[in-house]
């Protein structure tokens, strides 16, 4: 593409080229690592770079052209946009570079708290298994027809994002499912993005070390809804959230429709069973009425469930075939993922890290457990440090014994961040502390009888532990199996 014809539609205020416009643009980057030869580099700053600083390197991989705020009159064989703030127009340009391929699929972006990625995957499930081809965007995967790639991001930058959706529509995928986070939201991530309909799955403490507040955290999810706030455009809501009644009334374009358990809504799950098989309930929508079986676990999955169950009927599906469609859905790696062993000792495995996740995950699980609930969990370092007692109180409330370990201490002392825990916990609490997380992991699995259940919170389906030499492979999964298998082979 001609630089002439990417800028053609850029706002000319406060821009000036110098240097050719007739040049040919055949890549968009802001990370000079992934820059190569003809691509134009997107110079921005960010909370703790400069992306002026990388511009050399850009050049070396064969850059052409800069997108800068300052003029560099020494760089005389390159064209450089000059912009006061170039992360403004990094949307508009990967918009039109790649094609605008938002507005050619049906978008549906998920935000909250917990269950996004859950919801996010039963959506893409179900969207494919109604025939609407759907690719999804999320913190494990990316999945773009049979091509899977594992995600570093819940949400990637703005360019990443259009290149995916531009894959996206070039195999035929008429629709795509966004994992949206509060951090894409509040750094413009998605900006420019037509999204066509948004998700609310709840709002509860998490990342206020970023947001620090949770009203300011509150205000980066209801940007999406902002967004969609337009006639043909979809709100989904989980109404028994008390912030999704605060999205509910600021809402005056979209359509609406609600979801819950507890309060009158729009769809509304009834009659529940729940064991540590399935779960099973009654779905009502207008005049209509289903039965859903799932092979998901727990209260809060049910959430999950309405939440796509709602995307299907904004689609004009019946209750009959969103029901249909979501009965064979098979669960997400982390997610209340059970262990697999020979042991009859129940081990689950769940990406819960914050207090409000650490309480779904032991609800759902109390709700199931036979026996003796135990939880293995620590709290990741440089991050909030306000939840960490705060789930100590959960898990002391909700299981028989908990064992704190670490959980990505990164450069932080984990035993300064266990120390921070255990300060939630009462004087008569059962808890055990031992650093190493392998080790925590093997003596609950030991202490365990047949027929007790433990939960193992924190990772889910992260496959490293992070610590201040870097990262080193670590699965709470393989090393749970493995523990499982020697206390089977102890007690036969």
């Amino acid at each position: 593409m001609k630089l002439k014809t990417l800028l053609k539609e850029i706002p000319a205020d406060h821009l000036q080229v110098k240097g050719s416009k007739e040049i040919e643009i055949t890549g968009i980057t802001s990370n000079s690592k992934l820059a190569g030869p003809k691509n134009l580099f997107i110079a921005c700053k960010g909370r703790s770079q400069d992306g002026n600083q990388y511009i050399d390197d850009a050049l070396q991989a064969g850059c052409n052209a800069i997108v800068t705020d300052i003029y560099n009159p020494f760089l005389t064989t390159i064209t450089q946009i000059i912009h006061p703030n170039p992360r403004e127009i990094e949307a508009e340009l990967a918009k039109k570079f790649f094609g605008a391929p938002d507005e050619k699929l049906f978008i549906c972006g998920v935000t909250g708290t917990n269950g996004k990625t859950t919801t996010s995957y039963l959506i893409h499930h179900l969207l494919n298994q109604l025939g609407k081809a759907s690719g999804l965007i999320s913190t494990i995967d990316t999945i773009i027809g049979p091509h899977l790639y594992k995600s570093t991001l819940t949400t990637p930058d703005v360019i990443t994002n259009y290149k995916l959706l531009k894959e996206m529509c070039a195999l035929g995928l008429t629709s795509a499912v966004l994992e949206t986070s509060s951090h894409a939201l509040d750094q413009n991530r998605v900006d420019t993005i037509d999204f066509d309909c948004a998700v609310f799955t709840n709002l509860s403490h998490e990342h206020l070390d970023y947001h620090k507040t949770m009203e300011d955290y509150f205000q980066a999810k209801l940007t999406l809804f902002t967004k969609i706030d337009q006639p043909g455009k979809i709100a989904i809501i989980n109404i028994d959230d008390p912030y999704g009644k605060r999205i509910q009334q600021t809402l005056s374009q979209a359509a609406l429709i609600t979801y819950g358990i507890d309060n009158p809504a729009d769809l509304r799950a009834t009659h529940i069973q729940l064991n540590n098989e399935q779960i099973e309930c009654t779905l009502s929508y207008k005049n209509q009425t289903a039965k859903l079986t799932s092979k998901l676990v727990g209260t809060y999955n049910i959430y999950n469930l309405l939440a796509a169950a709602a995307l299907g009927l904004s689609q004009n599906y019946s209750l009959e075939q969103v029901v249909q469609g979501l009965k064979n859905f098979q669960g997400v790696s982390g997610r209340l993922e059970k262990v697999s062993g020979e042991s009859d000792v129940n081990v689950y495995v769940d990406f819960a890290h914050t207090p409000d996740a650490l309480k779904n995950a032991l609800n759902a699980l109390r709700e199931i457990a036979s026996k003796r609930l135990f939880v293995v969990f620590g709290c990741g370092g440089n991050r909030d440090k306000e939840k960490r007692s705060e789930m100590a109180k959960v898990s002391e409330a909700l299981s028989d014994k908990a064992f704190i370990t670490s959980d990505n201490p990164r450069t932080e002392s984990p035993n300064s961040i266990i120390e921070t825990i255990v300060s939630g916990f009462t004087p008569q609490a059962n808890y055990h502390i031992e650093p190493q997380r392998e080790e925590a992991i093997r003596q609950a699995i030991q202490e365990a009888e047949p027929g007790d259940t433990i939960l193992i919170a924190g990772k889910g389906h992260e496959t490293t532990q992070i610590e201040a030499m870097g990262a080193r492979e670590f699965s709470d999964q393989n090393i749970a199996r493995a523990h499982l298998t020697n206390l089977f082979d102890l007690m036969n």
